[in-house]
């Protein structure tokens, strides 16, 4: 039967110019099509010769119901299967405000933290929860998952110590969860690193370490004393790591406690849903003498010019694109919504609420344990929280995992035990069915659980701050929540212009169903036979994104954008090492432009690779004569090159085929970082132009929101000659896919919001895709033409176009005004918009990216803003307002700062505050005036603050 053309398509609603808007711009820019301008814009010689097969475009209505479809085919079993995820309680205000809150999830990294005030105190409140329960001193706001916080754990005992402890060797325990083990050998591989897997009760130090890491509690439930193990660990001149789970600290000993340096853990059980895997926030713990060591973002308190308190992220020196193949980690971001989530759920519940919570998991576990006994079965687990090994009994271990399948209920059986971790979704029913998979009758009355050993026990206090203990209401938590976000700027607000960012529509329909039970309700390690659906929505955006991007083969696993880069160059070291192709160990050298994102040098060392920088010539083009110099330099060592396309300067380089072509010759693979590939889909393919290799940032192109820092996903995309080198599991057959090991500590990486980019390119198909990219570079080019006239237009690619971003050049105005891109930043807060990317990837500049969602009347309005600043630049300049004073150094403005009796500012408060006409309908307030970053690094303090600092500042 013909399939009726749906009512409307997708793509006109994601898409913001209408078509009058679009024959407009196209009219301003002398161009009678956007096929005209993507002709101009795209080099002729690497455009697609066809269009992308892909499904034609689903209505909101179809895509929803296809996605329920597959939904369905998901069965959710109730889960004890422990191993570093438990199943839990979302609370619904918590669900309906935070979670599913455009003003939470399309928040952007919070870089200019006068407009992010509401997301760092919720930040902050995470950074407590997470250093009271630890018992150290700093932390940071999140890391993408447990296992990759581990690795990173261990290269930081590493730096640590690598001036004094020549140890190469980390000790692991055979205790720690599978999966941590794998990430860990997976990341210290490259680095030369050796890790010692063993019982941390016998180990006899023989081999010298740097460092040692266990599980608490173990990931056979069994809570283990350290102290002695931590004592000998410090002896060998070592650090040592504990991977923790959060939810048993409110009733074990602090980490700290123990000799703990440096602790690691997930908050996936503080309230964010299983999703098969991820997203879920991760942390890393360990005292202020590692501050600068350690990796991720910190938010620290600071004050404003106004001596009010205010914060920001702390430490920001240690950004990627100052120290480049020097940086600590590749981390850019990591999971914010989620640690967002998880501060919330302890804030609601408070101090009391999450022992009552514990408490209650424990007892669960004990009297599952009494009724255990009373049936002939014992446990291994001579102290647990809320994990029991199971062994003997008149059923084997494989008899009770069956039965136990027949109740819907999955179980890990270990060595002949069976292995049972409960929850807080536990209740009596469910232990009742959980009897009688060890073949026993009803629980019988519950008593409370014997105490823990007093060794074990946690006698410090925890969340004590006021905060957890103010928000304890439906109500209370509802005014809170909407009161952090309304001090935050997001794209409910106004578009978010960042260049290499792509601030584009997360549309309602994309992400409805990451919440539906049938995504949310699946343990990453439940048999796949329970999970067919999402087998068949990886299989399906696999080989879509395969066909966007020009492979033969896809790995959803990477967890970011960082992790993509760290896993494609795996990929590619992976292949050279293999004697099938000639591997002798010696391809070492990763070409990276001086243009490149920093986290590209950052990710090349991670992953084993010494970096040899390619000079760009004056247009920001890479230098041709330089790369072919290096190239055949470097010749019998050349692994790779990494090259962002279109370029980090915001143009179609017309030579990137010859590029490739150039390291092919010299026997290396290229590496395409994908962060722009918002400007190529439909029109070019990374695999037709020559790359090898190319990860795409699924919360930039494909519409996975950024939720304020986090999360993302970096899927890897290469020719088939790589396919077998591609990352696999050790917990989950993913279809010969073993090569590289695991870099991330879910199979599929962050498996509950694949279905936005699934949703995002079954609704847009393969016309709407196209369209989005023509609409990209329509948008950065109108922008570009508008304001080339006020400033400058840094780089333009053949025949002045720039792609789908453009680089205003600042840098005059500071010699003669004073004013820098900081000044500019903090003043378009004033007009209700987001700074561009600032002063990246050149010093004194504005990296402006409209994307295609936004209509002609928003980019009208920001040109309007920009014009209306440059004005008050060179009212300066004329000596019309007084330099280092005025309207610029002075912003932003806040409404009490504007309101208070003692305006002295030689401008008036209406200039200040309503330089637009628009702004007298809406306008965005922020809460704090420009924010002293010197003063936070020199005061570092990340945890809330005791209240008399309020008063005192």
């Amino acid at each position: 039967m013909t399939r009726f053309a749906p009512n409307e398509l997708f793509s006109d609603r994601h898409n913001g110019p209408r078509q009058a808007d679009v024959e407009q711009m196209l009219s301003s820019l002398g161009l009678s099509s956007l096929d005209a301008l993507a002709d101009a814009v795209v080099p002729s010689a690497i455009r697609s010769p066809s269009d992308l097969d892909l499904p034609a475009a689903l209505s909101e209505q179809e895509a929803l119901a296809s996605l329920e479809e597959t939904a369905a085919k998901n069965t959710v079993y109730r889960s004890y299967l422990g191993q570093g995820y438990s199943n839990c309680v979302t609370p619904p205000v918590i669900l309906r405000n935070i979670l599913e809150n455009p003003g939470w999830y399309t928040q952007y990294t919070p870089y200019q933290a006068e407009i992010s005030q509401g997301r760092l105190e919720a930040l902050l409140n995470f950074q407590t929860v997470v250093m009271d329960l630890t018992g150290l001193s700093i932390t940071n706001s999140s890391l993408l998952d447990e296992a990759t916080a581990a690795a990173e754990a261990m290269t930081l005992c590493q730096r640590v110590l690598g001036r004094k402890n020549k140890a190469t060797a980390f000790f692991v325990s055979e205790l720690c969860h599978p999966q941590t083990i794998a990430v860990i050998q997976t990341r210290a591989e490259p680095l030369g690193i050796e890790v010692l897997v063993g019982d941390h009760e016998t180990y006899d130090f023989s081999t010298p370490i740097f460092g040692a890491i266990v599980q608490y509690p173990c990931t056979d439930g069994n809570v283990c004393d350290y102290a002695e193990f931590a004592d000998k660990v410090h002896e060998a001149g070592a650090l040592f790591v504990v991977a923790a789970d959060l939810m048993s600290l409110c009733l074990l000993r602090p980490p700290s406690e123990f000799g703990a340096n440096v602790v690691v853990g997930n908050s996936q059980r503080f309230g964010v849903p299983l999703g098969f895997g991820g997203p879920h926030a991760a942390f890393m713990a360990t005292s202020e003498a590692y501050k600068r060591q350690i990796p991720g973002r910190i938010v620290g308190m600071s004050v404003d010019v106004h001596g009010n308190p205010a914060l920001r992220l702390a430490l920001q020196t240690r950004e990627q694109h100052i120290r480049r193949d020097r940086a600590t980690s590749n981390i850019c971001t990591a999971q914010v919504l989620l640690a967002v989530v998880a501060s919330m759920y302890a804030v609601y519940h408070g101090p009391d609420g999450l022992k009552r919570i514990a408490n209650r998991i424990r007892n669960h576990t004990a009297w599952l344990e009494t009724a255990l006994q009373g049936l002939g079965y014992s446990s291994l687990n001579a102290v647990y929280f809320d994990t029991l090994r199971v062994s003997g009994g008149p059923r084997s271990a494989e008899a009770v995992q069956a039965a136990a399948l027949e109740l819907g209920i999955n179980l890990r059986v270990q060595g002949g035990d069976v292995i049972v971790a409960l929850d807080e979704t536990v209740e009596q029913a469910d232990l009742e069915d959980l009897l009688s998979a060890f073949g026993g009758l009803a629980l019988g009355a519950a008593e409370a659980a014997d105490p823990l050993p007093a060794r074990h026990v946690r006698s410090t206090e925890f969340c004590t701050h006021p905060t957890f203990s103010r928000y304890q209401s439906e109500t209370e938590l509802l005014r809170y929540t909407h009161r952090l976000q309304s001090r935050d700027l997001s794209l409910t607000t106004s578009m978010i212009p960042l260049g290499s960012c792509t601030m584009k529509l997360n549309a309602t329909a994309e992400m409805i169903p990451i919440t539906w039970p049938g995504f949310g309700g699946i343990h990453p390690f439940a048999p796949l036979e329970q999970a067919q659906g999402y087998v068949q929505m990886f299989q399906e955006l696999e080989a879509w994104l395969a066909e966007i991007t020009g492979f033969s083969a896809t790995s959803l696993q990477p967890n970011a954008g960082s992790q993509g880069e760290y896993a494609g160059l795996g990929v590619i070291r992976a292949y050279h090492l293999d004697p099938a192709n000639g591997g002798a160990g010696n391809r070492d050298i990763c070409l990276i432009p001086t243009s490149a994102h920093g986290t590209n040098p950052a990710s090349a060392v991670m992953a084993g690779m010494r970096v040899v920088a390619i000079q760009c010539d004056e247009d920001g083009n890479i230098d041709m004569l330089d790369l072919r110099a290096k190239a055949e330099q470097h010749k019998a060592n050349l692994a790779a090159l990494m090259v962002t396309y279109p370029s980090t300067h915001g143009v179609f380089e017309t030579t990137i085929a010859e590029i490739c072509d150039v390291i092919h010759e010299n026997g290396g693979l290229v590496y395409l970082d994908g962060a722009n590939m918002n400007a190529m889909v439909g029109l070019c393919k990374p695999g037709e132009i020559g790359a090898d290799v190319c990860h795409l940032n699924l919360h930039k192109t494909f519409c996975i929101p950024h939720g304020g820092g986090g999360p993302g996903m970096g899927p890897i995309c290469v020719v088939s000659h790589l396919a077998p080198y591609l990352p696999g599991h050790p917990l989950v057959d993913m279809g010969g896919k073993q090569g590289i090991g695991a870099i991330s500590a879910a199979p599929w990486g962050s498996p509950s919001i694949l279905p936005i980019p699934y949703a995002y390119i079954a609704m847009m198909g393969p016309d709407g895709l196209k369209r989005a990219s023509q609409l990209a570079i329509l948008n950065a080019n109108y922008i570009a033409k508008r304001l080339e006239a006020h400033f400058p237009i840094l780089y333009k690619g053949q025949g002045g176009w720039v792609a789908h971003e453009c680089i205003l050049d600042c840098r005059g105005f500071k010699a003669e005004t004073g004013i820098g891109v900081e000044d500019i930043a903090k003043r378009l807060i004033d007009y209700g918009f987001h700074a561009p990317t600032m002063s990246w990837p050149v010093v004194g500049t504005l990296m402006v990216e409209p994307t295609e969602s936004e209509g002609l009347e928003e980019l009208d309005r920001f040109c309007e803003a920009m014009i209306a600043i440059r004005g008050e630049i060179q009212a300066i300049a004329d000596g019309k307002a007084e330099a280092g004073n005025n309207v610029l150094t002075g912003a932003p403005h806040t409404a009490a700062s504007l309101l208070g009796d003692d305006w002295s500012a030689p401008y008036s408060r209406a200039q200040a505050a309503y330089p637009a006409p628009w702004l007298r309908d809406h306008k965005f307030w922020p809460v704090v005036g420009r924010v002293d970053n010197a003063w936070g690094d020199r005061n570092l303090q990340c945890a809330c603050p005791p209240m008399e600092a309020y008063d005192e500042a």
